[in-house]
């Protein structure tokens, strides 16, 4: 054999060899190919139901909202109702209710002083409360208690 011969047959399986790699390398992807085709169609498969329930949930959240923005304005009402009920109330009973309470006081304060004898009044000029009667402190009323117990 000469030299090109052996080049020859050497170049052959070289190529037989590569070709023998292309081959597998080709198989291969083939069937990469075929399980990402049943991946994406068994996908696709369960993707429809699920969109569908995702849809039907999206739907019922959306009517549960529209009932909840209702209740919220309902809500909204009755607390301005409440504020001006409120606002009403305190005005039209708060004034003569304080007015009746310091008359009630004045008629109080009145009574209690009704056995301490007449007021001493002075036109023009303030007159202390001891010249005058009037209300002790505190701890002058438990000394004298505490002297009457003596």
């Amino acid at each position: 054999m000469s030299g090109g011969e052996v080049a020859g047959i050497l170049v052959a399986v070289f190529w037989a060899i590569l070709v023998s790699f292309l081959a597998l390398a080709l198989v291969r992807l083939a069937q990469a190919l075929k399980a990402a085709t049943k991946l994406v169609a068994d996908v696709t498969d369960q993707a429809v139901p699920l969109l569908s329930e995702a849809s039907a949930t999206v739907r019922s959240a959306n009517s549960q909202l529209a009932r909840v923005d209702s209740i919220a304005a309902d809500v909204q009402e009755v607390t301005s109702n409440a504020s001006a009920l409120s606002s009403t109330v305190s005005s039209a009973f708060g004034g003569p209710l304080v007015k009746v309470a310091a008359f009630g006081y004045g008629v109080r304060r009145a009574i209690g002083r009704k056995g301490e004898g007449p007021a001493t009044v002075v036109v023009g000029k303030t007159v202390p409360a001891a010249r005058r009667g009037g209300r002790r402190s505190r701890s002058e009323d438990r000394s004298n208690n505490r002297s009457k117990k003596d």
